[in-house]
């Protein structure tokens, strides 16, 4: 009996269950057939991806793209920035001849995709871009960028960088998260780091980009998205100090939400932390678990356990002003519950915004003695009545393994199926021999039960150039092992409506459309498509690659 069936059963048999006790519906999207093994990670050896036999993906940019409006003293390529060029002007992509070393990698981040049914402005005031487009930030390198993929668009204006400093004439720091605010009309961008800013930016060419963390703050932040209330959800990824004598990490990363005055105001409203009640009703906080294997980071990663929750107010611009502050100190100085590395978050579709899935990446370590309570990872689901909601409950989803070890990105790919996939890096890649896998888990499946398992639909590979990369530790400016990152499913509705949470995702139509990127190496992103559908059809005619299983062909 294969995979795919097994995982089917386990699910009809918990969705029986569910159903008896008047609850959801059973799940709804594309049956998928399990990868059985991730790559292995050896040295030299660059594997290609290996997808589900129902999946396809083709490549929309890679590194090597030269983007249509390039400026020799910093980007020309998509993938790499002007650090270093050969005597053609060029960067240099792999290290050879009189080139010991290589140009900065950008790494294209995490994935927005939106249709302009106007379109949008681009470098060529007398091209038509289309309407299909699809958003980053760009995590490595200086500046930071922002780029659009003009999915309709011809080869030589495939890629628009919008902006490489804001609207003060600052450079902009390297960009991890983004999300678009359809009340503010404007794209939400995170930096990953407590010293740098929080942006909008609109999304013709060029940009116009503004730091909001005087309202939104600054941290660690990855995840972010609105609600259907116009609040905006964080997920802040803020690694934490290694316990004593330990290389397991104490959880250091907070769930934020901001309440604007109004709906699009990134200028006025309040900055909320999640809190976590233990079992006596007490906080769980930064303090209860700083010792080792902590009573309250056992309860957090044990199955069958609920905690109440509430928001608290860390920040408040009428009574603390606009200037930027770090969101995590104002946090731990409420008394906020941290976590283990979470990344990133979603609503689960046809849920009211009243569920909300987030994982935590944990201590990428195979060493760490809290593998078992938060070191491989973790996904918690919060349960509210509605977003807006002062209180909630927090139960534990599922307890990654060493198998799944590492969450960050998430998307829903249908009504009660989501992904969550890897990025373990280099050191665990090498302590398991294993790299990187995206996971599909039914939402109304108890995972604490034995033979409930995820599937998984991507074994990522590894290109050429990561393994370069990984075998001279980057040369000193680059990452290794390739990464998926920026997994996301939309049909790029701009409208209030088109929230990601608001509509049930539905991949056999033309309209929803999936994409990730295969950060580091030679940088891909993808789109992935059902075997069979092809994308023409959907104004994205100029798509590079072909529907392959790999990224080296």
């Amino acid at each position: 009996m294969n995979r795919k069936l097994l995982w089917l059963l386990a699910a009809a048999a918990t969705t029986a269950v569910v159903a008896a006790a008047g609850s959801a519906a059973p799940p709804s999207g594309p049956q998928l057939t399990n990868v059985a093994n991730a790559n292995t990670k050896s040295t030299g050896y660059a594997p290609p991806d290996v997808l589900s036999p129902e999946l396809e993906q083709t490549i929309v940019a890679q590194g090597s793209t030269r983007v249509e409006n390039p400026n020799p003293a910093t980007i020309s390529y998509y993938g790499y920035d002007n650090d270093l060029l050969n005597e053609q002007g060029q960067p240099v992509m792999v290290p050879g001849g009189a080139f010991t070393s290589e140009a900065q990698k950008t790494e294209p981040d995490k994935n927005t995709y939106l249709v302009f049914r106007d379109g949008l402005t681009g470098a060529d005031n007398s091209y038509d871009y289309g309407t299909h487009f699809l958003f980053q930030g760009h995590e490595g390198g200086s500046p930071g960028f922002i780029s659009r993929i003009n999915l309709d668009a011809d080869a030589a204006h495939r890629v628009t960088v919008l902006a490489t400093a804001d609207s003060t004439g600052a450079p902009i720091a390297d960009i991890d998260g983004s999300t678009w605010d359809p009340w503010a009309k404007r794209l939400l961008l995170t930096t990953e780091s407590a010293g740098a800013p929080t942006y909008s930016a609109t999304p013709g060419y060029p940009s116009t980009v503004t730091d909001i963390s005087g309202a939104l703050g600054r941290g660690g932040y990855e995840g972010i998205q609105d609600d259907s209330a116009g609040d905006i959800w964080i997920v802040e990824d803020s690694g934490g100090t290694n316990k004593p004598g330990t290389v397991a990490k104490r959880p250091n990363s907070f769930i934020f939400r901001y309440v604007p005055q109004t709906p699009g105001d990134l200028r006025h409203g309040k900055l909320e932390a999640l809190q976590v009640l233990n079992g006596s009703g007490a906080p769980i906080t930064f303090e209860s678990q700083a010792p080792l294997s902590s009573p309250d980071q056992v309860a957090l990663h044990t199955y069958g356990l609920s905690f109440r929750t509430r928001w608290i107010v860390v920040h408040d611009t009428a009574t603390d002003g606009n200037a930027p502050f770090n969101a995590n100190d104002a946090a731990k100085a409420k008394h906020a519950t941290p976590f283990k590395r979470p990344e990133n978050g979603q609503f689960k579709p046809g849920s009211g915004f009243g569920q909300f899935f987030f994982d935590e990446t944990g201590d990428t370590n195979a060493t760490s003695v809290e593998n078992d309570i938060g070191g491989w990872g973790s996904i918690f689901k919060l349960t509210q009545s509605r977003p807006t909601a002062d209180t909630g409950s927090l139960t534990l989803f599922y307890k990654a393994n060493e198998a799944t070890a590492s969450f960050d990105n998430v998307t829903f790919i249908s009504r009660d199926a989501v992904t969550f996939v890897q990025d373990m890096g280099d050191g665990l890649h090498s302590q398991g021999n294993a790299l990187d896998s995206g996971w599909l888990f039914d939402t109304n499946v108890d995972y604490s039960k034995p033979g409930n398992v995820p599937l998984r639909w991507l074994a990522e590979g590894r290109d050429p150039s990561a393994t370069i990369d990984s075998a001279g530790n980057g040369f000193g400016k680059n990452e290794g092992d390739n990464e998926i990152t920026g997994v996301h499913v939309s049909d790029g509705d701009p409208s209030v409506n088109g929230i990601l949470g608001a509509k049930v995702p539905n991949l056999s139509s033309p309209q929803w459309r999936w994409f990730y990127t295969q950060q580091h190496g030679d940088n891909f992103t993808w789109e992935v498509t059902l075997a069979g559908s092809h994308s023409g059809g959907r104004g994205d005619q100029g798509n590079q690659g072909n529907d392959d299983q790999g990224g080296d062909n």
